[in-house]
């Protein structure tokens, strides 16, 4: 029998705040059960296995940053846009980091088709249209800031640049700067 109130958003949302507290590799239906206080068994009827859990956390995950950069980007342009967007993913980063760790994964291509990351993609189009690159320059930079904002966070999270000045802030607004005026300044082929 279903345990009453027990959903599989309402696990995979519990299993998204297990994931910030605890770590994305962490979470596993036997976790979840755990925290619910219900046998493992009573949560298969929600999720199939501990990877469709895990994979409904990175669905969920890049949903809300999708979210929030659509919101970031509204009515902005050029650097702006850009930074806009590239603290959204630095914010979210901060604020959950479980989840931002799920949004890395690596989704079988029916579902990555099918997921928000589509409009992460579109999104970051949509910035680079400003800077007037064409294919397969735009597809080079989507890579190059997917790179940079990626790798400059996974550092900071993992406490890379805790013990060496300058502050981080002014690095990552460095960053941006630095960002901008390459896509301004595209090197020809």
């Amino acid at each position: 029998m279903v345990r009453v109130g027990l959903t599989t958003e309402r696990l995979v949302r519990a299993g998204a705040e297990l994931a910030d507290e605890v770590g994305f590799e962490q979470v596993t239906v036997s976790a979840l059960a755990r925290h619910f206080d219900v046998k493992v068994a009573s949560l298969y009827s929600h999720v199939r296995n501990s990877h469709d859990l895990k994979t409904r956390i990175a669905l969920l995950a890049l949903a809300e940053l999708a979210d929030r950069g659509a919101t970031a980007l509204a009515g902005r342009a050029g650097k702006d846009a850009l930074a806009a967007f590239a603290n959204v993913y630095r914010d979210y980063a901060r604020e959950h980091p479980g989840r931002y760790t799920a949004a890395q994964l690596r989704l079988d291509p029916e579902t990555a088709a099918a997921s928000a990351g589509v409009r992460h993609a579109q999104m970051t189009r949509a910035i680079l249209r400003g800077y007037d690159l064409a294919e397969p320059d735009q597809t080079h930079a989507v890579r190059l800031l997917g790179s940079v904002f990626h790798g400059y966070v996974s550092l900071e999270m993992g406490g890379g640049f805790s013990h060496s000045a300058p502050d981080t802030q002014e690095t990552w607004t460095r960053i941006v700067d630095a960002l901008d005026a390459l896509l301004r300044n595209w090197p020809a082929r």
